[in-house]
């Protein structure tokens, strides 16, 4: 039975594909109160699916197709290039919640695969879903009922945190910042890493001080008590280390080349979502 606002229950929740991401959020739905027999996976690897059955008891079968029925809500969490083949083989029932987690599928694509009356709505969350860490962004129509909203949200805050964006448009902004942002301080702490071994420190400790400095910045801002801003300069003596570091960072450009790396993130995302939209006509 597909989900209403009267439900006084958490409905079935299937997730079309069974990969990291799908993973995390099965366990941060379990975790958070849904039984084993309210989740389902299609999944078509036979290896992927048994460790699924065996890790979190829940159903899991080959098909989408077998799992949709009875579904309130469905999690399309294949990639992108894969889902014009997945919405072929789904029915779900009307009123049904059809949450995306693909980068770049646009609603259009959605609502012309699907049949009329159910409920689509975007999002783009992030890797450190998988630690129960990750924030997601999330769209809906004009008109998608309050409980339709209420459960994507539920769903997606199994990963994380969540937010909600007025413009899908919105959506490739939030992919450039926080969907593809995890690999920018991968990229940093990689970076700190060899700088550290050409200044001569062996490259085990270089390491070690890069990521365990990432993760305490991190944490600091977590905190949420203090701007970042405010952290910089906090850390930023007047005269002193610091300060001629992030005076070379700025003189090199890093705002403006941020900005830029940015924005050619969010425009392959548009150009992902035209693609996906001229294969789907």
């Amino acid at each position: 039975m597909a989900f209403s606002p009267a439900s006084t229950s958490a409905p079935i929740v299937a997730f079309i594909g069974g990969g990291n991401m799908a993973t995390s959020l099965i366990g941060g739905l379990l975790a958070s109160g849904f039984s084993p027999a309210q989740l389902r996976v299609a999944e078509p690897d036979a290896a992927k699916a048994q460790s699924l059955r065996e890790r979190f008891g829940i159903t899991v079968a080959g098909q989408a197709a077998d799992i949709v029925a009875g579904a309130g809500a469905l999690v399309l969490a294949v990639k992108p290039q894969q889902m014009a083949g997945v919405l072929a083989e789904l029915q779900p029932d009307a009123g049904a919640l059809v949450l995306s987690i693909a980068a770049g599928v646009r609603l259009e694509t959605l609502v012309q695969a699907l049949p009329a009356g159910v409920c689509p709505v975007r999002s783009m969350p992030n890797t450190p879903s998988l630690y129960g860490v990750g924030i997601s962004g999330l769209y809906a129509p004009e008109g998608t009922p309050d409980a339709v909203r209420a459960l994507a949200e539920r769903i997606l805050a199994a990963g994380g945190d969540t937010c909600w964006v007025e413009a899908e448009s919105d959506l490739d902004a939030v992919t450039a910042v926080s969907g593809s942002g995890p690999a920018y301080f991968f990229l940093l702490t990689e970076a700190m890493r060899e700088a550290g071994v050409a200044l001569g420190l062996p490259p085990a400790i270089a390491a070690q001080l890069a990521a365990r400095t990432l993760v305490g910045a991190a944490k600091m801002v977590d905190a949420g008590s203090t701007d970042v801003a405010v952290l910089r300069q906090q850390v930023t003596s007047k005269g002193g280390t610091t300060e001629a570091a992030l005076k070379s960072l700025e003189s090199a450009g890093l705002r403006p080349m941020f900005t830029e790396a940015l924005r050619a993130a969010a425009r392959r995302s548009r150009e992902l979502g035209d693609e996906l939209a001229a294969r789907s006509q």
